[in-house]
């Protein structure tokens, strides 16, 4: 099984990271929406959207939203939220489940660059370019691989709900590993995160190779400008 389907399937996958910060997240959406000029009558497709935290709030916001992700556990506890503009679904980002169905498509929070097989990210982007409308935005928020690597911690312990997570982190062949082991009730526990370094360049001739043309390029959360020794990500805009 690949890493991220048994990893992110995990209750520890939650556990572990029970302490991200929704209203930075929010505050994020809302700076692309307003920027973006996206109205409500839009529809979107928060891929790989884990328990839905931004396809909800994306939904309270007033927009049609649907949320697809490979994790069963997410998606059934992300299902408690649905409403007649709220969907979620169990799906493979590489496989186009919605072919010209939404305006515009978030994939967030570096839910990319998973794979050992360099032909799965160009299924993704394929993918996501076959299921937007023409003219259509895909927005991808992504890590600053640069930073991340310069700034690697190898060995860090935190302690969540009285279980104590150890973390060390590596480069290798372009992937920033993280190994995860912690015990919990008698039982030891290793998993692994493995993300491959991408850096700008990159996504960009990707997204030329399926149609794309890259728009914009920011740094942060508040759409700063990008820059590769400093900025903590990398977010791309791209247009069908």
């Amino acid at each position: 099984m690949d890493w991220f389907a048994e990893w992110f399937n995990t209750p520890y996958y939650h556990i572990l990271y029970k302490n991200r910060d929704d209203r930075e997240a929010q505050e994020f959406i809302s700076y692309l929406l307003k920027y973006l000029s996206i109205s409500t009558d839009k529809k979107i497709l928060d891929l790989a959207c884990g328990k839905g935290r931004h396809s909800i709030f994306l939904n309270k916001l007033g927009y049609d939203v649907t949320g697809v992700d490979l994790a069963s556990q997410s998606i059934k506890e992300a299902k408690l939220f649905e409403n007649d503009r709220l969907k979620f679904y169990v799906g493979d980002m590489r496989n186009p489940n919605f072919p010209n169905s939404f305006s515009v498509v978030f994939n967030l929070f570096t839910s990319f660059g998973y794979f050992s097989d360099e032909e799965d990210n160009y299924r993704v982007y394929k993918s996501v370019y076959e299921q937007i409308r023409e003219n259509g935005i895909f927005v991808m928020d992504f890590m600053n691989a640069s930073l991340v690597e310069n700034d690697l911690i190898p060995k860090e312990d935190k302690i969540v709900d009285g279980i104590t997570f150890h973390l060390e982190r590596k480069v290798e062949n372009d992937f920033v590993i993280k190994d995860i082991t912690f015990s919990d009730q008698g039982k030891d526990y290793h998993y692994q995160e493995r993300v491959k370094g991408f850096k700008l360049n990159y996504f960009k001739k990707l997204g030329e190779k399926v149609g794309f043309t890259l728009t914009d390029v920011f740094g942060d959360y508040q759409l700063n400008e990008f820059n590769e020794s400093k900025s903590p990500r990398l977010i791309l805009i791209f247009k069908k």
